[in-house]
């Protein structure tokens, strides 16, 4: 096989494992609260990763934690809509972030191109089509929407900050470090009691449920965030942005699938129907686009 048909699988592969992720998390926020779940994800990514910290350049590090930063709310506002919906309701509304960087650029003044005009009428249609698959729209749409708009920014940022990078595994390093760091802030200041045996029991507790849910804990802070990411580098250095953004798109459709076996979630004509648009929107909106970084890397 060429170097570029390995770029591709390497890719499909990313794509298929960023899939999982929906229902894993999906699965861990019955006994987890959405903070928990972040933490020990990113914690076990982040020491993975930490190599790459190693006389890093100061200005890597203060992109990763402010890349860190915006990635820590995204995957707060998406981990608490898993939370109230279904895992590939989720997936589809999460991934209308490729929207949100051309619609920024409309905010700024700029006309937008009528395959962005193209591209938002085909999602709209799709979120018509899933919500009328799976009940009205709710609290927990509302939060995977947020989160596209925030992933749609940290994209924008992101864009940036590759740009200038030295080394880009130390800015991602820094930036999922960060994001550990940022969620254990969290916890300390929202949801640890404060009463010292009521701590300990707490904690306890929580341990010994992180013990009984550690498979699915590794799997994603070592598959799915520190190995896959290195997976994607290699893949998006040997395709083009159009490929990537097409390869990627096919995201939400992977959890749907993944979601139906892991956790009996299931779709009908309907909500396939609406998840066909949001995707062929997606792609519409990437296609042609101004070229992001080759390695800008995302954790999903």
């Amino acid at each position: 096989m060429t170097r570029h048909l390995h770029g591709i699988l390497a890719l499909l592969l990313v794509t298929l494992v960023w899939g999982t992720t929906f229902p894993a998390m999906k699965d861990l926020t019955g006994h987890f609260s959405a903070v928990w779940i972040i933490l020990v994800r990113f914690a076990l990514a982040a020491l993975l990763l930490s190599p790459f910290l190693w006389r890093a350049r100061a200005h890597d590090l203060r992109s990763g934690a402010l890349l860190g930063v915006l990635l820590f709310f995204c995957f707060i506002f998406q981990v608490e809509g898993l939370a109230l919906t279904s895992s590939n309701r989720n997936a589809f509304i999460c991934g209308l972030n490729v929207l949100v960087v051309p619609l920024l650029g409309v905010l700024a003044g700029r006309l937008p191109e009528r395959r962005i005009v193209l591209a938002l009428a085909m999602s709209l249609a799709g979120l018509a089509a899933l919500c009328w698959d799976g009940g009205g729209w709710g609290l927990g749409d509302s939060l995977a929407l947020m989160c596209a708009l925030c992933f749609g920014v940290y994209i924008k940022v992101m864009e940036v900050h590759t740009q200038r990078a030295t080394n880009l595994l130390t800015v991602t390093a820094g930036q999922i470090t960060t994001v550990a760091v940022c969620a254990a802030l969290w916890l300390l200041a929202r949801e640890v009691p404060g009463d010292a045996a009521a701590r300990s029991a707490w904690f306890g507790g929580v341990v010994t449920a992180i013990g009984q849910h550690a498979w699915n804990f590794a799997y994603l802070g070592v598959v799915a965030t520190a190995a896959i990411i290195s997976l994607q580098t290699w893949g998006q250095s040997r395709t083009t942005a159009n490929e990537a953004a097409v390869v990627y798109a096919f995201e939400p459709a992977a959890a749907a699938f993944f979601g139906y076996f892991w956790l009996g979630e299931a779709m009908t004509g309907r909500g396939w129907l609406g998840g066909l648009l949001l995707i062929s929107g997606m792609i519409v909106s990437q296609w042609n686009s101004e070229r992001r970084p080759a390695a800008a890397l995302a954790p999903e």
